[in-house]
């Protein structure tokens, strides 16, 4: 998901372009399954404001039984990034101090891979489920309750209490 943007960086500020993107990742790159979309990138008066709509699907572990279920959601990127050369002359320019905006590299390509990576891990559920109903594992065999009832004997609510005593009496 690189771009090269050398020729947007020599036009006027409010120069625009605009990319389809349909990506799909492979195990070696994985960020997610795929991504569809639109970047629109516009030339600011110190760099290239990145703003990208798009479709993703990706495949997430279950919180509860740890299958694995499809994720599709869309996902709004907007990033500002700066040049580590300038241009014209080809040399450093001066970086600001905070970590706010992407670079673009000496040979002026904008890399986006880093920070979809960043967009699609916080927009995650932090405890994604497969279907609101999962059942889960099953506490003493880990079997997963979703595919058959298992044969355990479950003891009552309070069986981590009943754990924590069997633990004290040892002492």
């Amino acid at each position: 998901m690189r771009y090269n943007v050398a020729q947007l960086l020599k036009e006027p500020t409010g120069s625009t372009r605009s990319y389809r993107l349909c990506e799909e990742f492979t195990d070696a790159d994985r960020i997610m399954d795929s991504a569809r979309g639109t970047v629109d990138m516009l030339r600011t008066h110190q760099g290239v404001l990145v703003n990208a709509t798009l479709e993703i699907q990706d495949t997430i572990t279950c919180g509860r039984c740890l299958g694995e279920t499809g994720l599709d959601s869309g996902l709004s990127i907007e990033e500002e990034f700066l040049p580590i050369l300038d241009l014209n002359t080809g040399r450093s320019q001066e970086l600001p101090e905070n970590e706010a905006y992407g670079w673009i590299d000496a040979n002026h390509d904008l890399d986006l891979t880093e920070v979809l990576r960043q967009y699609v891990i916080t927009q995650r559920p932090m405890k994604p489920l497969c279907r609101p109903d999962c059942r889960g594992l099953c506490q003493i065999c880990g079997g997963n309750l979703n595919e058959k009832q298992c044969g355990c004997r479950h003891e009552s609510s309070n069986s981590s209490e009943g754990t924590l005593a069997q633990l004290l009496r040892r002492d």
